[in-house]
């Protein structure tokens, strides 16, 4: 009976994949995490994560940027095309510029090394309560010709969908809950749990404009508002 308690207990954790050609690294994230309330695997290359993420789901993925054959932000740009899981990138380069190219990739959240594991466990715990719930009564909303409902991540028009990221979907959930209203900046990062970087926030917006508006360079909908931040122009549908 006791083993039939511990194996369930073990698919209730959060799954995360580990990718880092660093075998020590690799070791190391993929016993912390084993010992903080997740469920790790691990991959030394995108080649090798790509074959286990074709017959696993996971909750969340933790890439290394630096990796011979396809990088950790490649591997990102390519899993977006079919998955909204969360990636976390783990990278050397501390520059701004590298920071927002992570975000550009598609990722959610990134970590400088050498990190701290307490720091990355934080994060990931952050990712994950940021994820969408049980479909319940939450309010549904019009922007343009899509239809977003705050608890499933997507914009849907008739047959289209189109999938959001973690952070995308975030940002929509903070702007419909006041729409029509100016968010600044910094409390649209501190309500998302992302980066407070004035670039942060404008890349997210920059990446769910080219979702939501047909014209991305002339946004309707996701308005700047010179000197203050962002409103959204939502209104609240019955479906």
């Amino acid at each position: 009976m006791a083993e039939t308690k511990k194996s369930l207990d073990f698919q209730n954790l959060p799954h995360i994949l580990v990718v880092d050609d660093d075998d020590r690294i690799r070791s190391l994230v993929s016993r912390y995490l084993n010992e903080h309330g997740f469920l790790s695997f691990t991959a030394e290359n995108a080649a090798q994560a790509k074959e286990i993420l074709q017959v696993g789901v996971f909750d969340a993925l933790v890439l290394d940027v630096m990796m011979p054959g396809q990088d950790g932000r490649s591997l990102t740009q390519e899993i977006r095309k079919s998955s909204d899981v969360p990636v976390l990138l783990l990278t050397a380069m501390a520059e701004t510029d590298d920071r927002v190219a992570g975000l550009q990739s598609g990722s959610d959240d990134y970590l400088t090394k050498p990190f701290d594991p307490r720091e990355l466990v934080l994060r990931l715990q952050a990712i994950l309560r940021r994820r969408p719930q049980e479909k319940g009564t939450a309010k549904t909303f019009r922007i343009g010709r899509w239809v977003y409902d705050p608890q499933v991540p997507e914009l849907v028009d008739g047959d289209e969908v189109v999938r959001l990221t973690d952070v995308e979907d975030n940002l929509l959930k903070v702007l419909t809950r006041q729409p029509d209203v100016i968010f600044s900046r910094d409390e649209l990062a501190e309500q998302c749990g992302v980066d407070a970087g004035e670039r942060t926030i404008d890349v997210q917006v920059t990446r769910l404009r080219r979702k939501l508006e047909e014209d991305s360079k002339t946004p309707r909908y996701l308005q700047t508002v010179r000197g203050k931040g962002y409103l959204l122009r939502a209104e609240e549908v019955q479906l």
